[in-house]
């Protein structure tokens, strides 16, 4: 078993991990129930779900079992989030002082995220400190998205950065799976939409619990010689 070499890059996920999308995403769906004659859901009831999707939400939103009914308001959501997105979405507190930090110490950073760039690179371009990433991989970027590793071996091929140098922090299952797949450090954001999902199974290296947390981490041994996984 092998020692990791010093992390050298860090990717993150979008929606629940960096930005708190929840807000736009829930107010879009609501648009969508609206205009199909159906009354409007509480935000908390279905917040959690914004990390896993439109279709997510949707479901979430428990107004239907019929799948035809699900897409028209999945694609009549999506429409509306065009139109808003960005609008009321925001940093995570301690977002922008993680990437401020990791910049400053000349870690290469970026995005790795399900969300499809026609979407997620106008929200990166409205979010000043993401001037810094030097890459962004959309859901769209590859023919498969994550759990897949496909995104996340693109992503570290546009940075110069071997995986096994890479972090890589998320709030989802699939995103622990991607990372751990391709061989980086798997960070878990305790922030964001986690829910009551059992997080005890995921294969997570780390648990972060607050943003900055990710920087003592990095210089710690549990990171650093964190053996390479199959």
């Amino acid at each position: 078993m092998a020692n990791r070499p010093p992390i050298q890059a860090v990717l993150f996920d979008l929606d629940g991990t960096l930005v708190d999308t929840a807000p736009d995403l829930v107010a879009a769906l609501n648009m969508a129930l609206l205009d199909a004659n159906m009354a409007p859901v509480a935000y908390e009831q279905v917040k959690d779900a914004a990390s896993h999707g439109s279709l997510a939400l949707v479901h979430a939103a428990n107004v239907s079992t019929d799948p035809h009914i699900h897409s028209q308001l999945q694609q009549s959501l999506l429409t509306h989030y065009h139109q808003i997105n960005g609008r009321h979405s925001r940093y995570f507190a301690g977002i922008e002082a993680l990437v401020s930090a990791l910049h400053l110490r000349g870690i290469k950073q970026g995005i790795v995220t399900n969300k499809h760039a026609r979407f997620s690179r106008p929200l990166c371009r409205q979010l000043p400190c993401f001037t810094v990433m030097e890459t962004i991989i959309s859901g769209d970027s590859c023919t498969r998205a994550k759990p897949d590793i496909a995104p996340m071996l693109l992503a570290a091929s546009q940075l110069a950065c071997p995986p096994e140098a890479i972090l890589y922090l998320g709030d989802a299952k699939r995103d622990m799976q991607a990372a751990r797949s391709a061989g980086m450090v798997a960070a878990l954001a305790m922030w964001g939409y986690l829910g009551a999902d059992d997080i005890q199974f995921w294969p997570s290296d780390i648990h972060v619990h607050q943003p900055l947390d990710l920087i003592s981490a990095i210089d710690s041994a549990t990171v650093n010689a964190a053996v390479y996984l199959p």
